[in-house]
């Protein structure tokens, strides 16, 4: 029986939304999502608070979690150095994620950085994890196409991952940031970079609509991906995008894809249905 790494993004599906959620109901959420079983929870962030008011408490609810009871490991996203050190100092955190764009214009809107500033502080990014004993994710924005009228195609993309690589970069998340994915382009890009890059643990991180995420999941696991992200109920997406909001793959469609094909997880079907539950008081 085949095995995947599963990462649920309740960050991704709370960050979008206007009205502050309050720091007591997140962390009461998040204890329910610990109890599932999932891989890797991506649980808040340490960015400005200007750009992402609803992450302003990430620092009160990660000194509030309680993960005595779960092998769930827990992951923050930075934008900066700044961020990486606030996100560094939490023994609980174990996986920093970094939003890198090969799209000028998007790495501009989602980091207020260059793509050649962004490339400088992934190097720093590698240094203080292996430090750190933690490890980074790089998420390629707009990694299966550009709205925003930059270069886009394949052979670019091969490239930036090349760079990546060669900056000491093991974990890479394709990222399909607005929607744009078609099935045809996710299975060739990690059916060609999961085999030239063998040492790289490469993931996904698709949006979708939700008549459009299982032919996208299935695109990305005929092409070798064994790591997704996902967001109960298809929550969220990038509020740096696009004013409306394409959502993410809704976790309970990855998990029907996954059982249908006989792919090994670890998730409490019962811990998974409370957490859907709770959700519905959250977002």
């Amino acid at each position: 029986m085949s095995r995947v790494l599963l990462t649920e993004c309740p960050r991704d599906a709370m960050q979008g939304i206007k009205t502050f959620i309050p720091t007591s109901v997140k962390i009461s959420y998040l204890q329910s999502l610990l109890r599932v079983g999932f891989d890797v929870l991506d649980f808040g962030s340490f960015v400005s608070h200007k750009a992402v008011p609803q992450m302003r408490d990430t620092h009160e609810v990660i000194q509030q979690l309680d993960l005595s009871e779960t092998n769930t490991k827990l992951l923050a996203i930075v934008a900066n150095e700044r961020g990486a050190h606030e996100a560094l100092s939490y023994a609980q955190i174990h996986f920093l994620g970094f939003p890198f764009s090969i799209s000028e214009n998007f790495q501009m809107r989602n980091t207020n950085a260059t793509i050649q500033d962004a490339l400088v502080l992934v190097e720093k990014l590698v240094a203080l994890s292996n430090n750190a004993n933690k490890e980074l994710v790089v998420y390629l924005s707009m990694g299966f196409g550009n709205p925003y009228g930059d270069p886009w195609s394949p052979d670019l993309v091969g490239e930036w991952i090349k760079t990546l690589v060669d900056l000491g970069v093991h974990r890479i998340s394709l990222s399909d940031t607005v929607g744009l994915a078609q099935p045809k382009t996710i299975h060739l890009l990690f059916e060609h970079l999961i085999a030239k890059y063998p040492s790289v643990a490469f993931g996904a991180h698709l949006h979708a609509n939700v008549n459009d995420a299982t032919k996208k999941i299935q695109a990305a696991y005929q092409g070798g991906c064994r790591a997704f992200d996902a967001a109960i109920r298809g929550l969220g997406g990038c509020p740096m995008a696009k004013d409306e909001l394409t959502g993410n793959i809704p976790t309970e469609k990855l998990l029907s894809f996954l059982t249908a094909h006989n792919v090994q997880t670890n998730v409490n079907g019962l811990h998974f249905e409370s957490a859907y539950n709770a959700s519905l008081q959250v977002c």
